[in-house]
């Protein structure tokens, strides 16, 4: 048990040392943008009064060092300042649209992890058929396919020419949650046909990867069914490259949904991020990256936790 809370301890540490590299990467590729960031946000028309009360609401007249502590010591407990478009604090306006991203990111993982994992499975019993050179066609034309591509493709199909689900996932609060689902459907379907194909490989070689071991082989020769073979004896010695994979892609669902979140227009935190940008809205474009990289880090963490506890090896270091 030591050995297992010291090497958790030691992934921990060094994803926070991580995610403080992070947040200084974040900090001061705004402060190297070229120009005047006041003047890029009020524009060539503005006064120097105007200029100079902005620059003193951003804390602009202090050093780039004390405002970054600054900037860190409120991230700490959910402060990321002021607007400087809305003047709402930052975490008043994202709050709200990382709820949507995490609810979006659920909705597809529900579909998507199950899906692939009993896919994968699947295709490792019937490798070489030609289910298997099917399954394995489509997935790597989905992986090879934009998250953008597949998002208008659906569209096309399954909103303008047969009209079953909405183009744009436009969300209010009396929805019911059948109607939620119903909405959200082709930006979630979207997020599983990307990642499922990445979950579905990883566990078909996982699974493959073991058959050919000596108790395989001897479970086999007692007479058990390939089935029992898979589930019985491949399956839990697989669990550690599969839950590092599923972590990855839900860390993907939750830090990769820009492009999707914009092609249907979907009130979540990338739609967020996208808008800052464009409106030249330092502090929520700082905040939506910083969490976007501590949502990442936190499931790569539990990736690594997951395949500590699942592997003996790991658990037991020489």
């Amino acid at each position: 048990m030591g050995d297992i809370v010291t090497l958790i301890a030691k992934r921990l540490g060094l994803g926070l040392i991580t995610l403080l590299i992070i947040s200084i990467i974040i900090f001061f590729m705004v402060e190297l943008l070229p120009g005047d960031i006041a003047q890029a946000v009020l524009g060539q028309g503005a006064t120097e009064e105007n200029l100079a009360a902005l620059r003193e609401q951003m804390g602009l007249n202090k050093p780039a060092i004390v405002r970054y502590f600054e900037w860190l010591g409120g991230a700490v407990v959910g402060d990321f300042g002021e607007s400087i478009v809305t003047g709402e604090r930052v975490s008043a306006v994202i709050s709200d649209r990382f709820v949507n991203t995490l609810f979006l990111a659920a909705y597809a993982a529900v579909i998507a992890v199950p899906f692939a994992i009993t896919l994968g499975i699947i295709v490792a019993l019937l490798r070489n058929t030609l289910f298997d050179r099917v399954a394995n066609v489509l997935t790597l034309t989905s992986i090879s396919s934009p998250e953008f591509f597949l998002g208008y493709v659906l569209i096309l199909f399954l909103a303008v020419k047969s009209s079953a689900f909405p183009a744009i996932a436009s969300l209010s609060g009396d929805l019911s949650f059948g109607e939620l689902l119903h909405r959200t459907f082709l930006p979630a379907l979207t997020l599983v046909l990307v990642v499922t194909a990445h979950m579905m490989r990883m566990t078909r070689a996982a699974i493959i990867n073991l058959l050919a071991s000596p108790y395989i082989e001897m479970a086999r020769l007692k007479g058990t069914p390939p089935w029992k073979v898979i589930v019985k004896h491949a399956l839990p010695n697989a669990w550690a490259p599969i839950i590092n994979v599923v972590a990855l892609n839900l860390a993907y669902l939750i830090t990769g949904v820009v492009l999707v979140e914009v092609v249907f227009v979907y009130p979540g935190i990338g739609q967020s991020l996208v808008d800052a940008v464009s409106k030249r809205d330092f502090p929520v474009v700082q905040a939506c990256c910083l969490i976007f990289a501590a949502t990442f880090i936190l499931l790569n963490l539990a990736a690594d936790v997951g395949a500590i506890l699942t592997n003996p090896r790991l658990r037991h270091p020489k």
